[in-house]
């Protein structure tokens, strides 16, 4: 009964709907995912349940994603985001249609010599980037590489990588492919960018031969003989390669990583030079002989050809992903063959003779075929059948599809002497762009730098204690390639998340000034006059308790001043109704207490007042005044 996964038909992280199983390794699975939120295929990769809980792992893990995102590169393979979901970790990344360098060197062979350049010179090209930016990658390796259906290349799995040299053992085993492995990778010495070339000098042995340059029975034994011995050049299994591949191939497997190339630009302008048919550098036909020279037995198998080897040939990439023909095996009977390829070439050579005689005799021009909108592979079939040279220019196009052809010339039915070129523009594609950096940019300047980029764009605001309005992230990142018209994600910046403002009224101001600053805000004090509550209580506040407001926002609290007073008039020796009146005018209530006086002069005068005259009192206070009451004394018996 077969196992269903349940991650298949699932949506991961509420955003990728995983639909399919791409492969499994050693410590992750890969799937295939429609992002939900960007639409687009991705490949996730998700770390295996049984490792989500190792650290070990999940620290290799994180700096796959952490060393691959930083690497934008036609070569590399994009990571677009990473994360932690349901229990485990995963890393979404570009999605290539195409199989990795080690199924395609299983079920092809060797390549042809053009392709072994050509793929060769991609992988130097994503390690130049890569040791650009501080990056080793420790574990190149054709099941690292993938390979498109248009010959494209690139390099994937930085899950061993490290920034600049460092040491290659991890819980005392060596990492990495032990056939691949550098000399001082199998020492678990720290390693550089020349321990990369190293690897990629044993891909391009792979790639020219269909094996690697040392096997074992286990991966001590290999790891002894990339210490021990030297390579055959790649020529002894296969005599085709020319003598600089040899040199080449040999510098870059040098014991002393001193003695190989010293940067993937170095190895790369060898293998350009050998494409376009010059020799190598003098450096490294020496280093290379010098590598051999340390062999001790020297036989046919470790021997370089001699300098007056056949000079060289200029090398273009052919077919190789789409070639499905088995290898060819060597025929039984050698003999035979013999006999047979002499009377074909006897047959052929006389069949040759009289069609050189016919196209000899042949001077008419001939009809230009028509090949708008034909596939590119059948175009160039039909114009040489025509008896013309084809000349293919590529350039894109949003209305034909990507090998068609879009237009010719001369035109269709024209007549034209037999060996004329032909010109057939051949369509790339919809036109592609590269994403602008709008990180850090106000939002409307974004937009309008990704439209003019003719990109379109999603817009998500975010809460962030940047100003509003900023470009905090997109997706993808700056430097990616895309089709004209396709979505870029910018995440703006909203201001800081709201929080609501606390309710301190009735309480003392330092209190209150404490709790509002404890949630984010700023104070503003606003003293006002209040004859409710006392001095330096709180009586009112802006914005109003429970709104919500983004941190830094400014609450003013209005803080009673207490109850207003006056000075108390001086009113003795006054009439009652004098001093009743100038109190009242004063703002104070006035109560009169009367006292018994013998001395008729102060009847109705104010004899005294409590409080005294020129105190200070809240306004609506009573005074009491103490009025004379005159009664003559009795008189005397």
């Amino acid at each position: 009964m077969a196992v269903i996964d349940p991650l298949i038909d699932s949506l991961f992280d509420g955003r990728y709907l995983i639909t399919r199983k791409l492969g499994s390794g050693g410590m992750a699975n890969v799937y295939l995912a429609a992002d939900q939120e960007l639409g687009r295929r991705v490949a996730i990769k998700i770390l295996d349940d049984r490792h989500a809980s190792d650290d070990q792992f999940v620290e290799r893990f994180r700096r796959e994603a952490q060393n691959a995102a930083g690497l934008s590169h036609p070569n590399i393979v994009s990571i677009y985001d990473r994360g932690e979901a349901e229990g485990t970790y995963y890393i979404a990344m570009e999605h290539i249609e195409g199989r990795t360098l080690k199924e395609l060197l299983v079920s092809r062979g060797p390549s042809p010599l053009g392709i072994a350049i050509d793929y060769t010179r991609q992988i130097l090209s994503a390690l130049r980037f890569a040791h650009r930016n501080g990056i080793v990658h420790r574990d190149i390796k054709p099941h690292n590489v993938i390979v498109d259906g248009e010959g494209r290349v690139k390099v994937m799995d930085f899950g061993i990588a490290r920034a600049g040299a460092s040491q290659m053992t991890e819980a005392g085993s060596i990492i990495g492919t032990a056939q691949y492995l550098s000399p001082e990778q199998a020492r678990g010495a720290p390693v550089d960018q020349t321990s990369d070339l190293y690897s990629t000098g044993i891909v391009l042995y792979e790639l020219l031969t269909g094996t690697v340059p040392f096997t074992g029975e286990t991966p001590v034994e290999i790891a002894m003989k990339h210490l021990q011995q030297t390579p055959a050049p790649p020529s002894s299994h296969r005599p085709e390669v020319p003598r600089d591949l040899d040199y080449v191939v040999l510098r870059a497997l040098a014991k002393d990583s001193a003695e190989r190339y010293h940067s993937a630009e170095d190895m790369d302008s060898d293998l350009e030079r050998i494409a376009r048919g010059i020799g190598v550098s003098a450096e490294t036909a020496e280093a290379a002989t010098t590598v051999l020279s340390r062999t001790e037995t020297r036989d046919t198998a470790t021997t370089l050809r001699p300098a007056s080897a056949p000079p060289a040939t200029t090398y273009t990439p052919g077919r190789y992903y789409e070639y499905d023909e088995p290898p060819r095996r060597r025929a039984v009977w050698p003999w035979l063959l013999a006999v047979l390829l002499v009377a074909g070439a006897l047959v052929g050579g006389w069949f040759a003779y009289q069609e050189l005689q016919s196209q000899l005799s042949e001077t008419k021009p001939v009809a230009v075929p028509d090949v708008d909108g034909v596939a590119e592979r059948l175009a160039v079939r039909e114009i040489q059948d025509a008896g013309l040279e084809e000349l293919v220019v590529r350039e894109a196009s949003a209305d034909v599809k990507v090998g068609l052809v879009i237009e010719q010339d001369p035109q269709p039915g024209e007549r034209i002497e037999r060996g004329n070129f032909v010109t057939i523009r051949v369509s790339t594609g919809k036109p592609k762009t590269r994403v602008p950096n709008v990180v850090g940019q106000r939002r409307d300047d974004a937009v309008g730098e990704l439209v003019d980029a003719e990109l379109e764009v999603r817009v998500f605001e975010v809460n962030s204690l940047e100003d509003v309005g900023i470009v905090l992230a997109q997706s993808p990142k700056a430097g990616t390639e895309l089709v004209e018209g396709s979505t870029v994600r910018i995440n703006v910046s909203k201001g800081p998340k709201p929080v609501a403002v606390p309710n301190v009224v009735g309480s003392p101001y330092e209190s209150a000034e404490s709790a509002i600053l404890g949630v984010g805000f700023a104070v503003d004090r606003e003293d006002v006059d209040d004859s409710s509550e006392p001095a330096g209580i709180v009586v009112g506040q802006v914005p109003a308790a429970g709104t919500q407001h983004p941190k830094g926002s400014v609450v003013t609290l209005q803080v009673s001043t207490g109850p207003a007073t006056s000075q108390v008039p001086d009113v003795t020796s006054q009439t009652e109704a004098d001093a009743r009146g100038q109190l009242e005018a004063s703002g104070f209530e006035v109560q009169v207490v009367e006292e018994i006086v013998e001395d008729e002069s102060l009847d109705g005068r104010v004899l005294s007042q409590n409080p005294e005259g020129g105190t200070e009192l809240e306004q609506g206070s009573t005074v009491v005044i103490v009025v004379g009451r005159f009664e003559a004394p009795p008189e005397q018996p």
